[in-house]
């Protein structure tokens, strides 16, 4: 271990110096899913969100940025037509720590007077935690424990409950402004890509009615709130694994790295580029 911790203190070392400055700030914005329940309506749903970015800018064009985000997600059967039938809903907290890599469009410099502006692309890596929770007599649910589709029982021994943590790749664009000389203002949206179809607690199909599943929460209710499904019928897609998103403002600070020219234009500073 502390090897380990030796070799991360010097890779973070290491990036630090090659790093000409550093924005750290608050962000604010919306989040929502993608999954079974909201198949594809983009921006349906929102939450409020919130977190924190800080960004490590190596050239004008280059960025390595690591965030945390903190945001809710959720939806419900009942805003479908075609779904109406299933009424399942659900909601859940969602809190991701991410490192990704910012490719500015054009030329930018927090702090210049003509390199002020520029649109943005990224990708990166996520981890990232989610709990599902469900509407059930007043009170909010949690889904997971209760095998709403059967995992861990005797019927469906090939299904194990499934993970509340997981990795995503998120990607997206945004745009940002430099403000005076040391802030900078922008919006951001980016798309997550999971590898779990469980952020809904919805994937395969119903249930066999057993022993092992509690009947009067999990069995009767939350896995079939109509029941008017037979054991086997679809309750999801299991073929698409869920996504997430956050849409947010952000305003940075800039702390220089390196000594700068008494210059107030950074645009020829050759050792930026």
């Amino acid at each position: 271990m502390k090897k380990l911790a030796l070799a991360i203190l010097i890779i973070a070392t290491h990036i630090l110096a090659m790093g000409q400055y550093l924005e750290i700030g608050p962000v604010a914005g919306v989040s929502y899913y993608i999954g079974d329940i909201n198949p594809s309506k983009h921006f349906s749903g929102v939450s409020p969100a919130f977190g924190l970015v800080a960004r490590m800018n190596y050239t004008s064009r280059w960025t390595l940025k690591g965030a945390i985000n903190i945001g809710k997600i959720k939806a419900s059967d009942a805003d479908y037509q075609a779904f109406y039938g299933r009424n399942l809903s659900f909601e859940s907290t969602l809190t991701e720590i991410s490192a990704q890599v910012e490719l500015n469009f054009l030329p930018y410099f927090t702090g210049s007077s003509k390199e002020f502006f520029t649109p943005y692309i990224f990708a990166g890596l996520s981890g990232f935690i989610f709990n599902p929770k469900a509407l059930y007599n007043g009170s909010w649910v949690e889904l997971q424990p209760l095998n709403t589709e059967g995992q861990d029982t005797k019927a469906y021994p090939d299904r194990s409950p499934y993970a509340t943590a997981g990795i995503a790749f998120p990607f997206g664009l945004g745009m940002k402004l430099s403000l005076g000389k040391r802030w900078c203002i922008g919006l951001e949206w980016g798309l997550r890509k999971t590898f779990t179809d469980y952020l809904d607690d919805v994937s395969t199909t119903y249930y066999l009615q057993g022993e092992d599943i509690n009947p009067q929460v999990a069995e009767e209710y939350l896995s079939d709130p109509t029941m008017s499904h037979t054991p086997g019928m679809q309750r999801g897609n299991s073929q698409n694994n869920d996504w997430y998103s956050f849409a947010v403002g952000f305003l940075t600070y800039r702390f220089s790295l390196q000594k700068e020219p008494r210059c107030n234009d950074f645009k020829n500073v050759q050792k930026f580029r």
